[in-house]
């Protein structure tokens, strides 16, 4: 008859035996909840300040706002600011907001507080993109067609400004998800210092 590997623990890491853990779940979705509103908050608020500040005059028209080749390095740092703060709110908030884990080790409750800070991003990053999608359909939808024609030269501008988009895009989106888990810890530490 074998053994199973995994039923003992490591008596370094619990020398009083197995753990009598939480009753309940080890995620809080109330918790992961709570700080994905404040990061989708916080996200509309901060893009509503950039495009006070001229991020929203981008129009690929002719004539018409700024070109669409002027997307600059000022607007992917605001990108970048915008989902760092994001992230840390809802990562922080997740991992304050959870209840207090008892009986587990510091390593399982270091992860927990991570995995709830993840999380909170991952939500709220896929809410916006799912808003975002939607809107970009129902405004292609809603503008009329119009006969324009594409220079090659406007055409090569176009795809240069989609591909820096793109690129400071996806280098917010891997800052913010490294700040929302490491918020989402910092939380969980507090949490636990101040029961």
């Amino acid at each position: 008859m074998s053994t199973n590997p995994y039923s003992a623990v490591d008596p370094a890491l619990y020398p009083s035996g197995a753990p009598a853990g939480p009753a309940g779940s080890a995620m809080s979705w109330s918790a992961i909840m709570g700080g994905v509103v404040a990061a989708i908050a916080l996200t509309l608020t901060l893009l509503t300040i950039g495009s006070a500040f001229g991020l929203a005059s981008i129009s690929p028209w002719p004539g018409v706002g700024a070109a669409a080749s002027t997307f600059t390095i000022g607007a992917g740092i605001w990108l970048i600011v915008t989902q760092w703060l994001s992230a840390l709110m809802g990562g922080y908030l997740a991992g304050r907001l959870r209840t207090r884990w008892h009986g587990l080790h510091t390593d399982e409750v270091f992860f927990r507080d991570t995995a709830h800070g993840f999380l909170t991003w991952a939500t709220a990053t896929m809410i916006l993109a799912i808003v975002a999608v939607g809107a970009g359909a129902l405004a292609h939808i809603a503008t009329p067609a119009t006969d324009v024609v594409v220079t090659k030269e406007a055409a090569d501008a176009a795809r240069k400004t989609a591909a820096a988009f793109a690129t400071f895009t996806g280098l917010s989106l891997l800052i913010g998800a490294f700040i929302g888990s490491a918020a989402g810890a910092v939380g969980g530490r507090l949490r636990d210092l101040h029961p």
